[in-house]
């Protein structure tokens, strides 16, 4: 049985993670961690609380982390963990290139697997999305378009970068150089390469994201809808589970558990 510390117990997704490790037979909720100010209430759960990293974890060696909050508070995190060893499974996203170099700095120090979706779908269409690119070849037009909740801080989502930079690769080009994240005024004619990413925001919409490939007298459309969280949770606890059993030195992700 694997021991799991559920960050953000109380946030939406965290009281997710929180319910599917209490019913889980594979794993035990070892401790929860809130901010302070709102911790009320997390005694309640029978396991290790707390709003400070060191404290709690020092309490609860070798187990798993899970994390979906904000860019900043992950590193803090992942600077404690390196002390007290506790893999980190990482479901945050918005991180800066160099965020991403320092959270490398730490997978050798400590296992850390992150991706910017847990679900298996997404990461069935990351394999599957290439294929599409190169049979339908360059004269096919590659779009998306996001959506999400209300709430959602970050524009695109990491989701959304994540496809649109695996269309990029199978076109042999670097995403950076030819993105678009939404257009505005006279902006001239779509130029071959450019890869467009349009982010829209309302209500409770889990996550929806949509692939277009626009070529002449015809267009395909591949979507992926989340209906509910459980679907990210289910997948990170899945990675914590497989991460207890593994070694620092990179940064794991959705296909080294596939």
């Amino acid at each position: 049985m694997t021991d799991v510390v559920i960050i953000g117990a109380k946030g939406r997704m965290g009281a997710t993670l929180v319910r599917l490790t209490q019913e889980s037979e594979e794993l035990n909720l070892a401790a929860v961690m809130e901010r302070s100010g709102c911790e009320d209430g997390l005694d309640s759960l029978g396991c290790v609380c707390g709003t400070d990293a060191k404290e709690v974890l020092t309490r609860v060696p070798g187990a798993v982390i899970v994390d979906f909050t904000s860019p900043q508070a992950t590193l803090n995190l992942l600077d404690t963990a390196a002390i007290t060893g506790n893999p980190v499974v990482i479901g945050t996203t918005g991180f800066t290139p160099e965020q991403i170099e320092k959270i490398k700095e730490y997978a050798c120090k400590i296992p850390v697997f992150m991706a910017p979706n847990m679900s298996v779908g997404i990461n069935v269409l990351l394999k599957m999305l290439p294929q599409l690119v190169q049979m339908l070849g360059p004269a096919y037009d590659l779009e998306m378009t996001e959506i999400h909740h209300n709430k959602k801080v970050d524009a695109p989502s990491g989701t959304a970068l994540k496809l649109a930079e695996c269309l990029a690769q199978a076109r042999g080009l670097v995403y950076d150089e030819v993105k678009k994240h939404g257009r505005d005024g006279i902006v001239g004619a779509r130029t071959k390469d450019e890869i467009g990413v349009m982010a829209v925001r309302g209500g409770d919409v889990v996550g929806d994201h949509t692939v277009y490939f626009l070529g002449p007298g015809e267009r395909i459309e591949v979507t992926h809808r989340a209906h509910t969280r459980e679907t990210f949770a289910q997948g990170a606890l899945r990675a914590a589970g497989w991460l207890s059993a593994c070694k620092p030195g990179k940064i794991y992700s959705m296909s080294d558990m596939f």
